[in-house]
């Protein structure tokens, strides 16, 4: 009871109160995809319906946590600090399917395992992630993912990219390349870039990094870049696509970089990717040609594929970013959307938040929050209710940012996965 207490003062706070009435009777709801829209969905599910018949569909045993995996690169932490189980989804009375969704069939609402086995469901929530759209950046695939490696997918390719800085010569170059929107993490290269400087400052004072762009504006430019100059003055350089910033294509076997004006050697590089909802998104038929999944704003039910939800990263939200806490968020609202419809309700307009911690250095943070909700067919943007860290920090207010970031990530990560 307690953990339903605690589900139902979240789902309060962000308006949903009047939509978690418990259902009346039983329903089966599978979810693909453990990470924080899939693990958070199930659990919020069983938290308000303990008569659901909740199943998680996810072949790995530890998740891997890309949120702070940035810090991993800078030495900040290690990889073990970034992994997860899925114990307390168990102990909540989640069934945890340790293998793959090979198909999902919503005529008949079934989903295949890997296993051979097949699940019914009455409502199926998929949060499959992104999936990388390899060879949409000439000559990078991924066999050259492994001498340019992209860690946007966190675990052994960002340990991969940390050997390989740790083992550059000092006065080496480090390029990456930020690719064009929609993206997983719009601030995600920046605060990479902002932490490899960080390390090369103290390790490798002779190299520098370059930073090839795809665009010609990001989420909290300003307050990146007046912290670049503050404490990186020279050693990171931001080419934005009018200046020719945009990578045409990559040599893995030279490290080499190439846009419509020039190319770049690397000591170290690190392409980050085209990119799309995961493979199974496609398979279910929820994806369209943007290789995006478009759903309504309200239970994020698709809409192309009924009684299917998709959460996260996967998923067109309107206003709202691909990132951790938006999946989060998603995941309360969805499941109790899902309990609402299962007891034959209309589920209320949800209210969502969304906060973005980045670390520009070990004591360094800066953030941005949005509140959105549904307007005609998508999530957003309510004018004036959110904002980002002030330009101008007094009384350690950049300190205390970076502490508030460290506290987030551990609630987010207890709450979603126990």
């Amino acid at each position: 009871m307690s953990t339903r207490r605690h589900f139902l003062k979240l789902t309060a706070a962000a308006g949903l109160a009047p939509a978690i009435a418990s259902a009346q009777g039983a329903g089966r709801v599978v979810v693909i995809g453990g990470g924080y829209g899939g693990a958070t969905a199930t659990r919020t599910l069983k938290a308000l319906e303990p008569k659901l018949d909740v199943t998680l569909v996810e072949p790995s045993p530890v998740y891997t946590s890309c949120p702070f995996s940035n810090s991993v690169l800078a030495n900040l932490r290690e990889i073990s600090q970034q992994e997860f189980r899925y114990d307390g989804l168990k102990r909540a009375g989640v069934t945890v399917a340790a293998t793959s969704a090979t198909a999902v069939d919503a005529a008949t609402k079934t989903v295949t395992l890997a296993d051979g086995n097949r699940l019914s469901y009455d409502r199926l929530v998929m949060s499959p992630g992104i999936d990388f759209n390899w060879g949409a950046l000439l000559g990078y695939d991924e066999a050259a993912a492994q001498k340019m490696p992209h860690a946007w997918k966190a675990g052994a390719q960002t340990m991969l990219l940390r050997s390989q800085l740790q083992a550059m010569e000092d006065g080496g170059l480090v390029v990456m390349s930020a690719p064009a929107n929609p993206f997983r993490c719009p601030p995600g290269p920046y605060e990479r870039a902002s932490l490899i400087a960080y390390w090369l400052k103290i390790w490798k004072p002779k190299s520098k990094l370059l930073l090839l762009d795809a665009k010609d504006a990001f989420s909290k430019q300003r307050l990146f870049q007046n912290a670049w100059a503050e404490l990186y003055p020279g050693l990171i350089e931001w080419v934005p696509l009018s200046k020719g910033g945009k990578v045409i294509s990559v040599d893995p076997a030279t490290l080499t970089f190439t846009t419509e004006f020039a190319s770049h050697k690397a000591a170290v590089g690190n392409v980050i990717p085209p990119q799309r909802a995961g493979a199974i998104a496609g398979q279910a038929g929820v994806a369209d040609r943007t290789g995006w999944c478009p759903v309504e704003p309200v239970a994020f039910e698709s809409t192309l594929r009924p009684s299917i939800h998709v959460l996260g990263d996967a998923a067109i939200m309107g206003g709202m970013p691909k990132s951790a806490f938006a999946a989060n968020a998603q995941a309360k609202v969805c499941a109790a959307a899902i309990v609402a419809l299962l007891a034959g309700r209309k589920p209320q307009d949800p209210i969502l938040i969304n906060t973005c911690y980045s670390l520009v250095a070990a004591d360094y943070g800066i953030s941005i929050a949005g509140v959105y909700r549904p307007a005609k067919g998508q999530l957003t943007e309510i004018p004036g209710a959110g904002g980002v860290s002030p330009l101008e920090a007094v009384g350690g207010l950049r300190g205390q940012e970076a502490l508030y970031a460290a506290s987030w990530f551990r609630t987010i990560t207890a709450e979603t996965f126990g």
